[in-house]
């Protein structure tokens, strides 16, 4: 993978503040999601370091069974659906947002090497309707072949 430059000078003062106040873990499409899962009796770990890969955690993790949960945002993973491109700054984001790509795919990819079900869920989809899916993978990888 590329190296993104070093990030350009703000476009002004208040995106600068709101890049600086984005939170990075325990989003709220996040929290939502596992509160439901919690709610619907599956146990999970949070932030669990993906083995192999340095400085990547997957952001809710059934162990017992190998699935991994990615919430990603929508502007940070370049959503297909809601992305967007900045036109301040156009090439760097372009750039570091290529690159989180690029970098997802590689995480994916490694996990499922390893025996691990990656499922991905954008921050527009519905909590609920997201939780029901995890809840039926987890379920189907404990009953499958290999399963606890």
């Amino acid at each position: 993978m590329e190296d993104v430059p070093e990030p350009p000078v703000p476009s002004s003062a208040g995106v600068s503040a709101r890049m600086r106040r984005q939170v990075r873990k325990d989003t709220n499409p996040e929290l939502e999601l596992r509160q439901l899962l919690h709610a619907a009796g599956l146990r999970y770990r949070v932030g669990l370091k993906v083995p192999g890969l340095g400085r990547r955690t997957i952001d809710i993790a059934f162990t017992s069974v190998k699935v991994a949960i990615f919430v990603d945002g929508c502007f940070w993973h370049g959503c297909p659906e809601h992305g967007t491109w900045p036109a301040a700054n156009g090439e760097w984001w372009r750039s570091k947002i290529l690159k989180n790509r690029a970098r997802d795919l590689e995480t994916t990819q490694h996990l499922q090497e390893q025996g691990w079900c990656v499922r991905r869920v954008w921050e527009h989809e519905l909590p609920n309707e997201a939780a029901v899916e995890v809840g039926e993978l987890v379920l189907q990888r404990r009953s499958g072949p290999g399963g606890a």
